[in-house]
């Protein structure tokens, strides 16, 4: 009778595990995300020198983990619903101020539900951090499973 006990009871014990919620996602700032350093590299594929990321300790933390960013949204291809989230407004982002591309990440949705958002609409995105490095027809940083957060 005591086995069955203490069977019942490590059940329990291990069922309470099963359900303890999903950690909460750790709030980035564009601040952190500056943690990256970039060297010229030559790219033969498009005969083009393209800055390489080097990605900081603060910034590696973050890989693949759940975050929540806040920024403003950056129409890249409407028709494709493609956006960019900006550290910055339009006038003063990446592609038409002087920031870096430390400041921008590409907003891969987790719905398709076809939203249109307007630019310069500053947002806060839940989703997985991804770094690329490689990928040059992409971010350095990509917010995959992207969603508003409330």
């Amino acid at each position: 009778m005591k086995s069955v006990r203490i069977i019942i009871l490590l059940f329990c014990f291990t069922s309470l595990f099963a359900f303890t919620p999903a950690s909460n996602p750790v709030k980035v700032t564009w601040e952190t995300l500056r943690d990256v350093t970039f060297k010229k590299k030559w790219y033969a594929e498009e005969s083009i020198y393209m800055l390489h990321p080097t990605f900081g300790p603060s910034v590696q933390k973050l890989k693949n983990q759940q975050v929540t960013i806040t920024g403003y949204i950056l129409p890249v291809d409407l028709d494709a619903n493609l956006y960019v989230l900006s550290a910055f407004p339009f006038s003063a982002c990446f592609f038409c101020g002087g920031a870096g591309p430390e400041t921008v990440m590409t907003l891969n949705f987790k719905k398709k539900d076809g939203r249109k958002f307007k630019t310069d609409e500053r947002l806060t995105f839940v989703g997985t951090l991804k770094l690329n490095a490689d990928d040059i027809y992409q971010m350095n940083y990509i917010l995959d499973g992207a969603e508003i957060t409330e």
